[in-house]
């Protein structure tokens, strides 16, 4: 018989390791158990609470690999007056349905979305932990179950503990197979008071109409939000028309990314990178007044030409340069929507690898999921503290303060 090989020794010595740790935790518990019920007696004056041996060997799947697992016996004979049935010993390490560890449950949520499908499991698990317990599909099916619940919940919870100072508003595309044919998922994102980037709501919507925008912006009104300083978004009419219903104190942006692609559209290719310079000269200016001068040599050299390309900026004059009255520190963030755009990178990615999600409850389920695991890794505002003196009606000048304000609620 050929000797081990030093990594499947090295394995070897890991698991049993962990195995001893384990057992000597669970002893532990126990023992600490009995010791504190240890006043519990009946009438005979013998302990309610005892030791009795063992349970059944049982599996348990680690990070180190499979381990073998002999938990201790606790015999608790006291009865719970309310239920009238005998009380249990509850192992806060290793309870009774217990057949991976906490890392391994929160892994596999996470393997199944960022791309591996849930019957690829045990091939690509198997020699990894040595062992296929607790990698069925029916695992992440019941995880799917309940993200459909935390989705449920977050859209429920309230907001009038939070106070969104900046929003982003887009409407996504993820090509998942939602409740209808021309459906997309709508996203609110917002800046907090302290800087920090939060989901704020994300639900299904037809064409990106009025009528789903209202109705998600009276959702969260509902719930406690406030109208917030600047809202930011694309060229979707639906959804300016429903701000102004609904969010009628919020300044309007217009992403200055959806725009360039607007308006390259409306011009010959030969003109496209010259105009795409022309814009990125109007966004990056200095201040408001440079800015202004940049929209009017636009339409000077572009306007004749390409009437429509002119328009498209000209029109929207007020709502594209309105984040020239914020902090400068903040300008970069408020040009366009790419703090969504971006995060649904992933969700794209995501979807194409399992062309679709089943139910349109499971495709909002894991979209959220993934904004949710991408929310960890977003980073705070540039300047976060001027994000206060912003909501406390605080004036810019070419982005610099000016006038602070009265004080935040």
């Amino acid at each position: 018989m050929a000797p081990p090989s030093a990594g499947s020794l090295i394995d070897e010595i890991v698991r049993e390791g962990a195995r001893r740790m384990l057992a000597a935790a669970l002893e532990a518990e126990g023992n600490q158990y009995r010791a504190e019920l240890a006043a519990e007696t009946d009438d005979a004056d013998r302990r309610l609470v005892v030791r009795n041996g063992h349970h059944r060997p049982r599996i348990v799947v680690t990070a180190a690999g499979p381990v073998e697992v002999r938990a201790p016996r606790v015999n608790d004979r006291r009865v719970d007056e309310a239920t009238g049935e005998r009380k249990r010993f509850p192992s806060k390490i290793l309870p009774p349905w217990c057949r991976r560890s906490p890392e391994i449950s929160e892994v596999l949520p996470l393997l199944y979305l960022y791309g591996l499908s849930s019957g690829d499991f045990v091939p690509a698990l198997e020699q990894f932990l040595g062992s296929t317990a607790g990698l069925l599909p029916a695992t992440v099916s019941r995880l799917m179950r309940q993200w459909g619940d935390d989705h449920a919940a977050f859209q429920a919870r309230d907001l009038s503990d939070r106070d969104f100072v900046y929003v982003w508003a887009d409407g996504v595309h993820p090509k998942v197979r939602l409740g209808q044919t021309h459906s997309c998922v709508l996203v609110l994102l917002g800046v907090r008071l302290d800087g920090t980037k939060e989901l704020i709501a994300l639900a299904e919507g037809l064409r990106e109409s009025t009528e789903s925008w209202a109705d998600l912006l009276r959702d969260c009104r509902r719930r406690g939000m406030r109208d917030p300083e600047l809202v930011v978004g694309d060229g979707a009419v639906g959804l300016w028309k429903a701000l102004v219903e609904v969010l009628t104190a919020a300044r309007h942006q217009r992403c200055w990314v959806h725009k360039a692609r607007n308006v390259t559209n409306c011009l010959s290719k030969s003109a496209q990178p010259g105009a795409t310079k022309a814009m990125q000269e109007i966004y990056n200016a200095e201040d408001r007044a440079h800015a202004e001068k940049s929209i009017d040599a636009f339409a000077r050299t572009y306007g004749t030409k390409w009437p429509n390309s002119a328009a498209k900026i000209n029109d929207d004059r007020e709502e594209l340069l309105a984040f020239y009255d914020f902090p400068a520190e903040h300008w970069i963030h408020l040009r366009t929507t790419n703090p969504i755009e971006l995060t649904f990178s992933t969700v794209k990615l995501r979807t194409k690898v399992t062309r679709g999600a089943g139910s349109p409850a499971a495709a909002l389920a894991m979209v959220f999921k993934l904004i949710e695991s991408a929310q960890a890794r977003w980073r705070a505002i540039t300047c976060a503290h001027l994000v206060p003196l912003v909501r406390a009606g605080a004036k810019f000048e070419s982005g610099v303060l000016v006038e602070r304000g009265t004080v935040a609620a």
